[in-house]
């Protein structure tokens, strides 16, 4: 079920799958080259954005805390599917609420994975277990492992707009403690404040050097600046003519090469879907097994356009 503000703001959009309003074919994208998977940790966390696209909070259950054994599974699937997967990336909520996430990670890196975590660095993973669980894989794994720490502006006061008063410094109190554990550290920002590309990314520049963060912030696979992704916004619909017409190609969007698998509540087992974007939307759903989540994607959400094809956007590392 689609967002009403979305509906409100793209009224006859994004409702036909192969078709779009004015009854021109919808671009698909197909898996061409899975290079990531993904997994949802589990939509709690422990602070509430002004502007989460998962809505993640203390109280947001709608997934559940996937279990390693779950985990394992799936790489199980990746081994049997010969999928060319390099990378396995964990998202939330904040991953590091769920009790699981050291044995999680170190599945996937005993399997010679790169494994990517995204974190907003603060309490939940400050807990002496978790540390001691961090410094045990970066002991055994170097930088195979890489925790991508939000940091929404360069900025305390901007940064604090979106995440809470306090936030900036208690992410910064985290970051500093990975920087001296020897962690390997990306940086995840927000494109919303009204600067250019270059003017965040000096900004940035700016904020590592005088922490001391040996972070690249030039580096778009290092500082990765997301676009908004307003349900608000009126965004054109992608079709298969817009490939040639924005010079871009299927294989560079974000779901030619990542699925994500999620645990709902109440659910027997887990799911694998599309879009790590789009967790609560039924029709990127594609049942239990990376096999059946080998099938194409129809670029039918506002997502699909204004962040992955016209953003140039994506999750992965």
């Amino acid at each position: 079920m689609k967002d009403v503000t979305e509906l409100t703001a793209n009224a006859g959009k994004f409702e036909d799958p192969a078709v779009t309003a004015d009854g021109q074919p919808r671009a698909t994208v197909a898996l061409s080259n899975p290079q990531t998977l993904w997994f949802n940790t589990g939509t709690l966390c422990n602070i509430t954005c002004v502007n989460c696209y998962i809505e993640s909070s203390p109280e947001n259950d709608r997934l559940v805390y996937i279990t390693a054994d779950e985990v394992r599974d799936y790489l199980d699937q990746l081994q049997d599917r010969q999928w060319p997967v390099t990378e396995v990336g964990f998202t939330g909520g904040e991953p590091f609420m769920n009790p699981q996430m050291i044995e999680m990670a170190r599945a996937c890196l005993e399997r010679e994975y790169e494994v990517l975590i995204l974190t907003n660095a603060m309490r939940p993973m400050m807990r002496k277990k978790m540390q001691a669980g961090l410094r045990a894989l970066q002991k055994d794994f170097g930088d195979k492992l890489t925790l991508r720490v939000s940091v929404d502006h360069w900025s305390e006061d901007l940064h604090d707009t979106e995440r809470g008063k306090g936030s900036f410094a208690r992410t910064l109190e985290g970051m500093e403690w990975l920087r001296d554990a020897g962690i390997r550290i990306a940086i995840a920002g927000r494109t919303v404040w009204g600067e250019s590309d270059s003017e965040s990314r000096v900004g940035y520049a700016n904020f590592f050097e005088k922490h001391g963060f040996d972070i690249d912030a030039h580096n778009p696979g290092m500082t990765v600046l997301f676009p908004e992704m307003d349900a608000q916004a009126e965004v054109p619909e992608i079709t298969t003519a817009c490939w040639g017409i924005l010079d871009k190609s299927p294989k560079d969007v974000m779901c030619a090469s990542s699925r994500m698998v999620v645990k709902r509540k109440g659910a027997d087992r887990p799911a694998v879907l599309a879009c790590t974007l789009l967790p609560y939307e039924p029709e990127f759903e594609f049942g239990a097994t990376l096999q059946e989540a080998e099938r194409d994607v129809a670029l039918n959400h506002p997502h699909c356009a204004k962040f992955c094809v016209l953003g140039g956007a994506s999750c992965s590392g």
